[in-house]
């Protein structure tokens, strides 16, 4: 049975920093590509960030690019994203992702259950 567990969610002042990580079980977790998407209340998930199964592939989100960071250990089954200079904006729950690489949410078969973003203006 696959699960994907996300952790590191919180609360943060805007400018601040938070570090998600994302546990896989039941997979061979290095042949998946994996991802972050997030939604909000109201709005439509969306894209954040993937990186392929080796880690030689990535891609972000425009709204994010030069402020967070994602990556994988292969070895220990997960994957971070290493969000800075939060906005409030970013505020959402994030959730991981394992599948294809791609930013459509179509490329995923599993999914996590999501870890909340908070970010205090």
């Amino acid at each position: 049975q696959v699960q994907l567990v996300e952790s590191g969610g919180g609360l943060v002042q805007a400018g601040g920093s938070l570090r998600l990580s994302c546990a896989a079980s039941g997979l061979t977790f290095s042949i998946y590509a994996m991802s972050w998407f997030r939604q909000a209340p109201g709005k439509e998930r969306e894209f954040v960030a993937a990186i392929s199964g080796s880690g030689a592939r990535i891609s972000y989100a425009d709204s994010v690019k030069g402020r967070f960071t994602v990556s994988r250990d292969n070895p220990k089954n997960t994957m971070y994203l290493q969000m800075n200079s939060l906005k409030a904006e970013d505020a959402a729950a994030y959730y991981c992702a394992a599948g294809v690489y791609g930013s459509s949410s179509r490329n995923y078969n599993y999914w996590g259950q999501g870890t909340q973003v908070t970010v205090s203006s």
